[in-house]
C-alpha cells in the first residue's frame, strides 16, 4: 500500500524495538514512558487546561478539561484516548484534544479511564459512562451546555465513544448530539480483508490487536458483546450522527467501513473520511503526523458545524 514519508519514518521507529505483543502490559507502558518528546513541537493553544479527579465505582479517575477561546457557554466534547484499552493516557491525546477544543469551539473533556488487564471489561466502559454523566451533571460549573454533548475518540477510544452513544440511548441519557470516531475498533473479530492485508508491518499488527483484545475481555463470549463489538449491536437506528475517520493502511479499515454502512442502512447520518497514506495511531503522534492530525480535526469540526444542536 502507498505510505507517506511520515508514515514510513514512524514505522521504522515503531519496529526498531521489541514487538509490543511479546511484552507484558507493564513493560509496554514502561517502554512508552521512556520515549522522548521531540523538540520543536507546536502545542496548540487553548484558553485553559485543568485536571480533575472524579469518582467512579471503587475508585477515582482523572479527567482533563480543555476550554477554548471565547465567552461561552460552550457545547461539550467528551473524548476517550486510544491504546487498545491497555495503554495510553491523557498525554497521548493531549495535542489532538487541544486542536479539537479550538477548532470545534467546544469544551473538550478527556477521560483517563482505568486500563486492562488490571481493569478488564466492563470497567473501562463503566468509567467512560460515569465520566459522561459527570460532564452532563457538572456542565454549568464548566461554563458548558450539558444538552449538547459530542462523544469521540481514537481506536479503542473510538470504540468506547460509540459504546457511550449506545448506552446513552439505552439509558435515556445523557443526550448525545454526535459521534466522532477516529479509526475505531468496532468488532473484535480479526478476520476482515484489512486484517489480512495489513497483518504485519503497519504498526497495529493483527497479533497486537489480538493481544489487546485478550487483555481487555474476560472470556470468549465477550468478543460478541455489543458493548465490546458495537458493530454487533442490533438496533443502531436511534444512534446520533457520526463521522468516521479512517487510516488507509490499517487492520481496522474494513470494520470502520462496515460500521459506516450499518449506520447508513439504519438511517443514521454518517460522514466518512479516509486519510490516505497514513497508518493506525497517527492521531496520537502529532509530532510525526501534524498534517494528518490537523486534517482529521478540520473534518470533525466541519461535520459538527453541520449537525443540529439538541
Amino acid at each position: 500500500m502507498g505510505l507517506t514519508n511520515s508514515a514510513k519514518l514512524y514505522l521504522e521507529a515503531f519496529y526498531s524495538g521489541p514487538k509490543f505483543q511479546s511484552l507484558t502490559a507493564e513493560e509496554v507502558r514502561e517502554m512508552m514512558s521512556l520515549v522522548p518528546v521531540p523538540e520543536g513541537i507546536e502545542i496548540p493553544p487553548v484558553a485553559k487546561v485543568e485536571d480533575r479527579q472524579i469518582a467512579v465505582d471503587n475508585g477515582e479517575i482523572t479527567i482533563r478539561i480543555y476550554t477554548p477561546s471565547g465567552q461561552g457557554p460552550f457545547p461539550l466534547f467528551v473524548y476517550y484516548h486510544g491504546g487498545g484499552w491497555v495503554i495510553g493516557d491523557l498525554e497521548t491525546s493531549d495535542a489532538g484534544c487541544r486542536l479539537l477544543a479550538e477548532k470545534t469551539s467546544r469544551i473538550v473533556m478527556s477521560v483517563d479511564y482505568r486500563l486492562a488487564p488490571e481493569h478488564r471489561f466492563p470497567v473501562p466502559v463503566e468509567d467512560s459512562y460515569a465520566a459522561l454523566c459527570w460532564a452532563r451533571e457538572h456542565a454549568s460549573e464548566l461554563n458548558a451546555v450539558g444538552e449538547d454533548i459530542v462523544v469521540g475518540g481514537d481506536s479503542a477510544g473510538g470504540n468506547l465513544a460509540t459504546v457511550m452513544a449506545i448506552l446513552s440511548q439505552e439509558n435515556k441519557g445523557p443526550s448525545i448530539t454526535a459521534q466522532a470516531l477516529i479509526y475505531p475498533v468496532t468488532n473484535l473479530d480479526f478476520t476482515t480483508s484489512s486484517y489480512e492485508k495489513f497483518a504485519e508491518g503497519y504498526g497495529l499488527d493483527k497479533e497486537l490487536m489480538i493481544w489487546f483484545g485478550k487483555y481487555y475481555i474476560n472470556n470468549e463470549k465477550e468478543f460478541k458483546d455489543p458493548l465490546v463489538s458495537p458493530l454487533l449491536h442490533k438496533n443502531v437506528s436511534a444512534l446520533p450522527p457520526a463521522i468516521i475517520v479512517a487510516a488507509e493502511n490499517d487492520v481496522l479499515l474494513d470494520e470502520g467501513m462496515q460500521y459506516r454502512d450499518k449506520l447508513k442502512e439504519a438511517g443514521v447520518p454518517v460522514d466518512y473520511v479516509q486519510i490516505d497514506g497514513s497508518v493506525h495511531g497517527y492521531f496520537s503522534n502529532m509530532a510525526v503526523f501534524a498534517d494528518e492530525t490537523k486534517a482529521t480535526v478540520d473534518a470533525i469540526a466541519k461535520f459538527l458545524s453541520l449537525v443540529p444542536s439538541k
